[in-house]
């Protein structure tokens, strides 16, 4: 899933329509894309608050777009992963839990 962030020295400041096409076009994003978000600070989304609380990474702020969480079945945040880490590099690690 995911959920664009503007924290990111303005990475994304369209409309939510204007940044799916944007990341559709420019990433071939297909997974379900939600509203825009904050994932730091005083306004930042319970459900990164939950992540971040679950699996801290180095200082526990998100910080840059394209973060990743990878969560099992029953909700569990089991891992966190750079920006730099692909979809494609997170195969296995989805199979394991599916």
């Amino acid at each position: 899933m995911d959920f664009p962030c503007n924290q990111f020295a303005g990475q994304a400041p369209g409309s939510d329509e204007e940044i799916g096409s944007f990341c559709q076009a420019r990433f071939g994003i297909t997974v379900p894309q939600f509203a825009k978000i904050k994932v730091n600070g005083k306004e930042e989304d319970p459900l990164y608050t939950y992540l971040k609380e679950k699996q801290p990474g180095l200082g526990g702020r998100i910080k840059w777009n394209f973060t990743k969480f990878l969560v099992n079945r029953e909700g569990e945040v089991v891992d966190r992963f750079a920006p730099t880490t692909t979809p494609e590099q997170l195969d296995e690690k989805i199979k394991e839990l599916l």
